[in-house]
């Protein structure tokens, strides 16, 4: 079953890039119907870990970190942790920002508490101000994990849902898969935070609920997913428009029995320098997700849930 039309809007995006990019169309379709996810495809960031422990100019180090902290990437942590003390400033700052906004509560309690040892040890011998600040922030956001519906302990808040977000797939031939996985995952969940904070994605305890524990707080539940199917470039003179179509779905949890399916697209305007294109493919998922998640697939579940 359709929904009534596509939707269709135009909302612009800027960087300081090569060239102004916008999205100039983007379309949105719900249909909800049973099918299955999407198999995600094995990553490898091996390469930016190395750099980070082992690269020779700092600059390296710090741009290992800078990419491993935008991708997402939680394998990275225990290199974070060993930047913590790299001979550079710069690059134990940065390490310490990404290890606040790597390690949630789905990070495992041992690793959480390695994380906070170090930064601790860290602060004490710090010598830079401005890292000293950055480090402390980690360690404040960190230990904010907790509360209801995102950390270790205490309840979830009568009227709460629980969304699961899964691992999200990538059947784009250019660009980095990994990439694409962390980012369709990253925008996914900041934008349930943001638009409906009574939609939680962590559990008490730090693991996915059962259907026993669920039914006990009377907390209905739901999975969610995407593949991003294609990311195409056409380049006219200096000019490139980027494309790309992500599909995603909604299903029950933990039983994972579909019944809603999403698809949207949108196309990109850029430079035809690689940098930009790169930057323009970005923009162009993370607009299409964000998108599906606030104006489909949010409504759908709170329907869904009978609120």
């Amino acid at each position: 079953m359709k929904s009534a039309g596509d939707r269709a809007s135009k909302p612009t995006m800027s960087h300081s890039s090569a060239g102004r990019r916008a999205v100039t169309a983007l379309t949105l379709a719900l249909t909800l119907v049973a099918g299955l996810a999407a198999p995600a495809r094995a990553d490898n960031v091996d390469v930016l870990i190395r750099d980070l422990k082992t690269g020779g100019d700092y600059k390296v180090r710090l741009s290992a970190a800078l990419s491993l902290a935008k991708l997402g990437e939680k394998r990275a942590i225990p290199a974070f942790v060993i930047a913590l003390a790299d001979r550079d400033k710069t690059v134990r700052g940065a390490s310490a920002v990404a290890l606040g906004k790597l390690v949630d509560a789905r990070t495992p309690a041992a690793q959480r508490q390695q994380v906070v040892n170090a930064l601790k040890n860290m602060i004490a011998k710090e010598s830079s101000d401005s890292v000293k600040k950055q480090a402390q922030k980690a360690l404040d956001t960190i230990n904010a994990i907790g509360g209801a519906g995102a950390g270790t302990t205490g309840p979830v808040a009568a009227g709460s849902v629980y969304i699961h977000v899964g691992p999200m797939s990538s059947k784009a031939a250019t660009g980095d898969n990994a990439a694409q996985r962390a980012l369709m995952r990253r925008v996914t969940e900041k934008t349930f935070g943001k638009k409906e904070p009574s939609m939680v994605l962590a559990w008490p305890g730090g693991k996915s609920p059962s259907r026993k524990e669920l039914d006990a707080r009377k907390v209905p539940a739901f999975h969610v997913d995407g593949t991003l199917t294609s990311v195409t470039v056409k380049e006219k003179g200096a000019a490139a428009t980027v494309s790309c179509k992500v599909s995603m779905l909604i299903a029950t949890f933990p039983e994972k029995s579909v019944f809603g399916f999403l698809d949207g697209g949108a196309s990109v305007s850029a430079s035809n320098d690689a940098k930009d294109i790169a930057l323009a493919s970005e923009d162009c998922v993370a607009a299409v997700v964000e998108d599906l998640v606030s104006k489909k697939m949010i409504p759908t579940i709170k329907i869904k849930a009978g609120q």
